[in-house]
């Protein structure tokens, strides 16, 4: 099919333009038959490929990222258990792969080589409080793959409120591109920071709160309901998530 593409081109029945689409459109492997590995979405949206490790078997993500980095210089892997993560570290050993994952974090960035590329913006990370850094810390390993620096400023929640006016100095100094906020309990956090700084803010509840709170829907709710503009929300402990808008968002201001 990309060869029927480029003859198309060659014969100037296709543009360039055209061509790259329909390309990128048809760039689907599959692996072994367990999943359509989308080979073209880094090209088509700088997202490098991300394994859902939750529900699979160990040798099936072992299967999927060997073949993937045979291509690829990195992936990410999201969602994994005590279990999981033992078996990739010991595979990353083995292969020689690069391995990095945070603080508690479930998700980890797996590279064969730890080349670096251009910079694509900063993202600043907040957590309301320590029980929150977990999210925080997979948002800033997302945000760092996807090429962003990150500030990250946790235990900095509305319970103690003078705890935020030294990270809120530096994010205006430093003139970040968007901003991350962790909270869970009531989630006011996230409000209070949209309410000082003309960057985007992008809440993320976390499953930390009991009775009421019921695993992060309270603070869930308190961030969908903010009359503070500028404040978009993700799911619940959705740090992946929070991390690509972030980025995303940062590219686009760095080309504009």
């Amino acid at each position: 099919m990309i060869e029927n593409i480029l003859e198309k081109y060659r014969r100037g029945e296709m543009t360039l333009e055209e061509a790259r689409i329909a390309i990128k459109l048809f760039e689907i492997e599959s692996i072994e038959g367990l999943v359509a590995y989308d080979a073209g979405r880094e090209f088509r949206t700088g997202i490098p490929e991300v394994i859902f490790g939750e529900g699979k078997e160990i040798l099936d993500i072992l299967s999927i990222i060997s073949r993937i980095l045979e291509k690829k210089n990195s992936l990410i892997v999201s969602r994994l258990k005590k279990e999981q993560m033992h078996e990739i570290e010991k595979f990353c050993i083995e292969k020689g792969f690069f391995l990095k994952k945070g603080i508690g974090t479930k998700t980890v960035a797996i590279k064969k080589s730890l080349e670096e590329g251009n910079k694509r913006g900063k993202v600043a990370i907040l957590t309301a409080g320590t029980s929150d850094v977990s999210v925080a810390e997979e948002a800033a390993l997302v945000a760092e793959e996807l090429g962003c620096e990150t500030e990250r400023f946790y235990d900095v929640g509305i319970a103690g409120f003078h705890r935020i006016t030294e990270p809120l100095k530096k994010i205006v100094s430093e003139d970040v591109d968007a901003i991350i906020v962790c909270a869970g309990m009531e989630g006011a956090l996230p409000s209070v920071i949209a309410s000082f700084v003309d960057k985007p803010v992008i809440g993320v509840p976390t499953s930390v709160g009991y009775g009421v709170g019921k695993d992060g829907v309270a603070a869930l709710h308190t961030m969908l309901n903010s009359c503070a503009p500028g404040l978009a929300v993700v799911n619940i402990d959705n740090g992946f998530g929070a991390a690509v808008l972030a980025c995303l968002i940062a590219r686009g201001r760095k080309k504009g």
